[in-house]
């Protein structure tokens, strides 16, 4: 049978990116090749939706960017000058079309497209008041909620759009187009990212900014938190509907989610690793002879690592770049050896020595479990791992996929049961003080922290409303599966 690859959810999940550029006649191929390079974000569909001065070409679909918007049959549908796009990662494995972004619908103004990262946690609570008014719902994403609270008003598309948000809570970063607009905008505490860039006369909004350099436009600034960015023929204007607060940025986009070549708030991602590497080398060091990433996303914090302490960098495990997300599993032997369809050991760097593994995370564990398995097996005298983020101890449902908390390891163990469950000789995490001095931000802001850090501190920045006031594990698995 075909299957999801069974490691996949032993990681974080970013669910979706978004990208959004205005005047430019090769504005649909323009917006596949950013979606192209934010596919880190959302591997399980895609769509666009473009603007021809009339009509609003769109198409989704399920599966990468690639094999969507590969042919020219598809991209030349899409004619206009602006469109919009977005990747989706859904968080439970109903992930059919109806919950395809872009988007669209038909308002009194005209068209609307809109494509959202994160998750409103007001969602529940919201629809219910829109059913019980009378509106009927196409699909399960929060995303629609905005919508209908949108069509229930009256004024321009920047006002129903403010008013809407002034509705609704959580997370996001959100771009729309109406007609010859492009809209981009924040959440008021600017926990998802959103970045403007240029290219020739156009204007571009993305996830990131990786996805400026793939079609060469210039990165110029972050959308600050809480602003809303209205681009039109006069250029960008900026708009600042909700009281000024805190900026609560999440941490995890400089731990694991961003690509490593984005900039975001301003600051590089690969060195952001990196000394969040060298931060955990001072705080946990250990007599090694080889430093070994778990690939990909272990080799900045590793290199970080190898650097302060001193000890050579290898890779000791070699990633496979041709596995997807699903595959032929004939039997319960060959499923146990899955681990293996991902990474394989580099031997002749591991075999008789003491081996310092560094991954960003551990959510369930099992996929720990087998890589140190693994590398004893490939003859390593020791086997050491160091984690780039303090421990995961909490679910997050501001636009991430993270299992329930009884499913995370670290929330049910403490470090040294993690250590012997994963079977490794000694398990050290970053405190979060060290992840703060890392970025450079040693000091909380008054009882504040300057980032969203809940999923290792239990310190919600967002009220969960559909939580009911507890942590009701049904009410908010919902509540995530819905983003």
């Amino acid at each position: 049978m075909v299957t999801t690859h069974p490691f996949d959810d032993d990681k974080l999940q970013e669910e979706c990116a978004i990208f959004g550029i205005l005047g430019n006649d090769e504005a649909a191929p323009l917006t596949a090749l950013g979606l192209h390079a934010l596919q880190h974000r959302g591997q399980e569909a895609a769509g666009i939706v473009s603007f021809d001065g009339e009509q609003f070409p769109t198409h989704r679909d399920m599966g990468l960017v690639g094999d969507i918007f590969g042919r020219h049959s598809v991209i030349d549908r899409l004619s206009g000058h602006a469109a919009i796009g977005h990747t989706r990662y859904s968080t439970t494995g109903d992930s059919g079309m109806r919950n395809v972004q872009p988007l669209f619908a038909d308002l009194e103004f005209g068209g609307l497209a809109i494509a959202h990262n994160g998750n409103l946690t007001n969602a529940l609570t919201k629809r219910r008041e829109l059913v019980h008014q009378g509106c009927i719902f196409q699909s399960t994403t929060d995303t629609e909620i905005i919508i209908h609270l949108m069509a229930t008003r009256q004024g321009t598309v920047v006002e129903r759009l403010i008013g809407s948000l002034r509705e609704v809570e959580g997370a996001y970063s959100i771009i729309a187009l109406a007609k010859d607009t492009l809209i981009g905008v924040r959440d008021p505490l600017g926990v998802r990212p959103l970045v403007l860039g240029k290219l020739g006369d156009s204007y571009i909004l993305a996830s990131e900014s990786c996805a400026f350099d793939i079609i060469g436009a210039d990165y110029v600034r972050d959308i600050d938190a809480g602003e809303l960015i209205v681009i039109d023929e006069d250029g960008p204007h900026s708009h600042f509907p909700f009281p000024p607060m805190p900026s609560r940025f999440c941490v995890f986009e400089y731990i694991y989610f961003a690509r490593p070549d984005s900039i975001v708030e301003g600051t590089s991602v690969y060195e952001a690793r990196k000394r969040i590497g060298m931060e955990l080398a001072k705080e946990s060091p250990m007599e090694a002879d080889v430093i070994v990433p778990i690939p990909d996303s272990g080799v900045p914090a590793a290199i970080g690592y190898s650097q302060e302490a001193g000890v050579p960098f290898e890779y000791g495990i070699i990633r496979n770049h041709y596995v997807g997300r699903t595959f032929i599993e004939p039997s319960d032997e060959i499923r146990h050896l899955g681990v293996k369809l991902k990474h394989s050991a580099n031997r002749a760097y591991i075999s008789g020595k003491r081996v310092v593994l560094v991954d960003d995370s551990i959510v369930r564990g099992t996929t720990s479990r087998k890589i140190v398995e693994m590398v004893r097996q490939a003859g390593a005298k020791e086997v050491h791992m160091r984690i780039s983020s303090p421990p995961t101890t909490n679910s997050c449902f501001y636009g991430v996929d993270t299992p329930e908390r009884a499913a995370l390891l670290a929330a049910r163990n403490n470090v040294e049961e993690m250590r012997q469950l994963i079977g490794a000789d000694s398990l050290s995490f970053i405190s979060i003080d060290g992840l703060y001095r890392a970025m450079g931000r040693p000091e909380r802001d008054g009882d504040a922290p300057h980032y969203c850090d809940a999923c290792f501190t239990g310190e919600y920045p967002i009220p969960l409303t559909d939580a009911d006031g507890a942590e009701d594990s049904r009410q908010l698995s919902l509540l995530a599966e819905i983003g």
